[in-house]
């Protein structure tokens, strides 16, 4: 880790002190994969970090307080997001290209991050602010791209001026939600992840260009 951390009395932690820190966050990562949010307790995470509560508590307030410093740090990764569209085109060959790679990153994240990001999807949707503005941080760094391309392209007079780029670029961004979060289902509907993949991406294509895609 780089920069000043600190202790939740305010003093600056040595290097020794970051790594105990990082150690229980990455505990604290590995055990939300496996045991529900509500379950996990401190004295769990301190003991798989081969540490103390007291030590747990030096760095975080409580579990709560350590699960949305994991948040933040992937809502910075999401941010990168942004990067799947910005400056992207959408005519063309180029167009179908830009769609797959969307889909392709923004599903890679999300199963990477699965288990942080399902806490973040339940305590926004029980109202947590906290929660619910790192979720709009993630799906910002997307939806916010999506609707510069719109309004390029409706420059040129490649999409009807009539469409909402902002409604548009926040429903196939809601979509990609949605679908990434639920991938594994896919599998009891007979859908493989082959399938799934361009599929979406056909969506995203029709979505922001209003034309089939050129492949």
């Amino acid at each position: 880790m780089t920069g000043q951390v600190r202790t939740v009395d305010g003093r600056v932690a040595g290097r020794r002190g970051q790594a105990t820190r990082q150690k229980l966050l990455d505990c604290l990562s590995e055990m939300l994969s496996s045991s529900p949010y509500r379950d996990v307790k401190v004295i769990d995470v301190a003991r798989k970090a081969g540490t103390s509560p007291a030590t747990f508590y030096q760095y975080f307030p409580d579990v709560e307080g350590a699960v949305l410093e994991i948040a933040e740090e992937v809502a910075k990764e999401g941010a990168g997001l942004t990067e799947l569209v910005a400056g992207r085109s959408w005519v063309g060959k180029a167009g179908w290209q830009t769609a797959e790679e969307l889909v392709e990153g923004f599903l890679d994240f999300w199963r990477r991050n699965d288990a942080i990001l399902r806490v973040i999807d339940l305590g926004a949707a029980e109202g947590d602010k906290r929660f619910y503005k790192i979720r709009m941080k993630i799906l910002n760094s997307v939806t916010n791209s999506l609707t510069d391309s719109v309004k390029e392209l409706q420059a040129k007079g490649k999409v009807d001026k009539d469409v909402s780029a902002a409604a548009m670029a926040g429903s196939l961004v809601a979509m990609l939600a949605a679908v990434a979060s639920h991938q594994k289902g896919f599998t009891t509907w007979g859908v493989k992840q082959a399938e799934l993949r361009p599929n979406l991406a056909l969506l995203v294509h029709l979505g922001i260009t209003g034309k089939k895609p050129t492949k």
